[in-house]
């Protein structure tokens, strides 16, 4: 995901939904280029509600990628860190597309709909420079930007399939972590992916952009025993932070990689050539000069984006994401800290105002659901 809400606004896009937002009274802002909700009843509320109950997001900004013909296999396969021969139809895998250096030009999410089609959703601050590197390097796919006519919503929280199971005859139950199917839901063609930016369990919803309205609020009159509330991109930054998932433009940029952005599960060495690769290897055998960990402040503050970490008083890396954690009640951050500095259990300290506030290296993700199997009522 990319990007912080920006402080000029510009030409703003908008989204389908946006004459809703304004109705349910959301705080707009400017982000990625496009205006969308912060919140509407507050972070905090929103927060609570997508751990204990469920959240709907408009995430139509996102750009959506097609490739297809004989060719768009092995394009994926050039494009992407991961291993795209793993994907069978109906499977979907989180990836990172990565310049000749190493350094990620975004991650992103590849569903495989058959062997000659796939898309990529791509972040929205970046989709278009992820259009055209695409294109350079699609070796005869055929590359379609679907974004304009494609509307994304994510329903999230451990109450998303009991709602979700109102609407359509899909069997949720049979739908794994990170598969999609094609199914009617409240009589619309819909796009059902078991994915999200939350850490919770839910789904992610891909329909017609002349539908976004329909779709919204049959759900959300579907949710209305179950709590179901619109939640805006300030709670979306707390969960998915709470779940140490990267945003794009934070944590992850052209200056980083995945392999010091604790990816390399994400990332096929000894597989196919991929653009970026090369590199990879060598950091690979040389290791990583600095690491993405988490901290947890042990004493009143928070660590913001870009505040200095230290290490007996010597700047040694630099926070990317920071916020009080409402699920876990403290403080926490990412930051890229030089290699000798990263192990779980270093005691650090963030600069905040002037002051060095103490800081641990803790494992990640912060905040872990408890796992059950995927419930289709």
């Amino acid at each position: 995901m990319s990007g912080q809400p920006e402080r000029g606004s510009g030409a703003l896009r908008r989204t389908p939904l946006f004459d809703v937002h304004r109705a349910l009274g959301a705080r707009l802002v400017a982000f990625g280029g496009w205006e969308m909700p912060l919140s509407y009843r507050g972070i905090l509320e929103e927060h609570r509600a997508v751990r204990q109950a469920a959240g709907l997001f408009d995430v139509s900004h996102m750009g959506e990628i097609e490739l297809a013909g004989p060719h768009a296999s092995a394009a994926c396969q050039r494009l992407t860190t991961n291993d795209v021969r793993r994907l069978a139809d109906g499977h979907v895998q989180y990836t990172l597309l990565c310049r000749p250096d190493g350094g990620v030009i975004d991650d992103a999410t590849l569903y495989r709909r058959d062997e000659r089609c796939y898309f990529f959703c791509v972040n929205a601050a970046n989709a278009a420079e992820d259009l055209a590197w695409i294109r350079e390097h699609a070796g005869g796919a055929t590359v379609t930007d679907r974004s304009a006519a494609t509307a994304l919503l994510a329903l999230q929280g451990p109450r998303a399939a009991a709602i979700l199971g109102r609407l359509t005859a899909l069997a949720l139950a049979e739908l794994r972590t990170f598969r999609f199917a094609n199914a009617d839901v409240g009589g619309m063609p819909v796009l059902v992916s078991r994915t999200g930016y939350t850490g919770e369990d839910g789904f992610e919803l891909y329909a017609a952009t002349g539908d976004a309205v329909a779709l919204w609020s049959a759900l959300m009159d579907a949710g209305g025993a179950d709590a179901l509330v619109a939640v805006g991109l300030g709670a979306r930054d707390t969960l998915r932070l709470e779940a140490a998932l990267p945003l794009y433009g934070n944590d992850l940029d052209t200056t980083t990689t995945p392999l010091a952005a604790g990816l390399a599960r994400f990332v096929k060495l000894d597989g196919e050539d991929f653009i970026g690769r090369a590199a990879l290897l060598r950091e690979h055998r040389d290791g990583s000069a600095r690491r993405l960990v988490g901290l947890e402040l042990r004493e009143p503050g928070i660590a913001r984006h870009d505040f200095p970490v230290l290490a007996s008083n010597a700047v040694v890396g630099r926070v990317t994401s920071g916020t009080h954690a409402p699920t876990l009640r403290r403080a926490i951050a990412l930051a890229y800290v030089d290699a000798a500095h990263a192990a779980e259990g270093t005691r650090l300290a963030v600069e905040i105002r002037g002051r060095a506030v103490a800081a641990a290296v803790v494992r990640t993700p912060f905040y872990r659901r408890a796992r059950v199997a995927p419930a289709g009522a």
